[in-house]
């Protein structure tokens, strides 16, 4: 069941994109699909403060809030979330840019091809997933290593406690030598 933002300043594309990925829904995707539209990029940041979303497809030029800006805020907020791009504009110097820093997993023209579109929506959620699979034994792996060294320091100070003037406290570091 994924759950997909869209932000764009149109509403008129932000209707048709809704129209086409719960009429794909059915076929592409497992379980209900939520899909959350928003036209201000800044709102859509509040909403992905309270819920995370798989997915994001967001226009590249808005006013106020260009699409770059949004995504770099929006990966602050949810860095796993996977990252499509509706472009009416092609600028490939900053669409590359956008790419590589921000990891944009591909960029989409206006007028978009429903097939394209849902091909890479089922493409970049099945990276999303990967990217998370790959993650969580790292995760593990820190965690674990990280109890091990805290029951390690746990138990050297059992072993051997601190002496009474490590414990001391003082401002001046000269009263420990005399």
């Amino acid at each position: 069941m994924p759950r997909i933002l869209l932000v764009d300043d149109e509403r008129n594309v932000l209707n048709s994109l809704r129209r086409t990925i719960h009429a794909m829904a059915a076929n592409t995707f497992e379980g209900e699909t939520i899909v959350e539209t928003f036209d201000k990029p800044e709102l859509a940041l509040l909403r992905a403060a309270e819920c995370e979303f798989d997915l994001v497809i967001s226009d590249w030029r808005m006013p106020g809030m260009s699409g770059l800006a949004f995504l770099n805020e929006l990966v602050q907020i949810q860095p796993n979330i996977a990252r499509l791009v509706l472009s009416g504009y092609v600028d490939f110097l900053s669409e590359l840019k956008a790419i590589s820093r921000i990891k944009i997993f591909h960029f989409i023209s206006k007028p978009w091809n429903d097939t394209e579109l849902r091909l890479l929506m089922r493409q970049a959620l099945e990276h999303r997933q990967l990217l998370n699979l790959n993650q969580r034994p790292s995760e593990l792996a820190l965690r674990r290593e990280s109890r091990l060294t805290e029951l390690e320091l746990q138990r050297i100070e059992r072993e051997q406690p601190p002496k009474p003037w490590l414990r001391r406290q003082t401002a001046d570091p000269l009263e420990l030598c005399g």
